[in-house]
């Protein structure tokens, strides 16, 4: 069982070269979604050739589903070469799920922030000599995850 310190290092890395990665995705389409009653309506404009779709659902989660069905339908782009963005059309709303993503991306920097600056501090010790069971004990982690995220090097 990990503790509450551990568990980031059960999260993986984001990948160096993130912003350079290649993705097939080359179109995002983005949809607005209201809510009436009891049922959301979701709005897609900018689609080619001026199409506009509009498609409905009794929760968000229908509604997104039924919108990629319907733009998918009828563009028929190849696999993996379109992204969808869902956004409430009311301002307020949309503004505070935006402030969720961004705790949330905040968070994920942060935590490997955390995970680098540990790894830096264990490699920087091993290299002093102090034991694993030393550098777990200092930066409360256990010997067994120190010895599995900075394994030492035999020269």
């Amino acid at each position: 069982m990990s503790t509450w310190r551990e568990a980031i290092f059960d999260q993986s890395d984001i990948p160096e070269d993130s912003d350079q990665a290649e993705v097939e995705i080359t179109t995002t389409y983005r949809a607005t979604l209201t809510r009436t009653g009891k049922r959301w309506t979701a709005t897609v404009h900018n689609l080619p050739n001026g199409h506009i779709i509009q498609a409905q659902g009794a929760t968000w989660r229908e509604t997104a589903d039924n919108t990629m069905e319907c733009v998918l339908d009828l563009l028929r782009p190849a696999p993996d070469t379109v992204d969808f963005h869902f956004t409430p059309a009311d301002p307020e709303a949309a503004a505070a799920l935006k402030t969720v993503v961004e705790a949330r991306t905040a968070r994920v920097h942060a935590e490997q922030a955390e995970r680098d600056a540990v790894r830096n501090a264990a490699r920087t010790l091993i290299d002093k000599g102090w034991t694993s069971r030393d550098i777990g004990s200092v930066v409360g982690l256990s010997h067994q995850r120190i010895s599995q995220i900075v394994p030492r090097t035999t020269t």
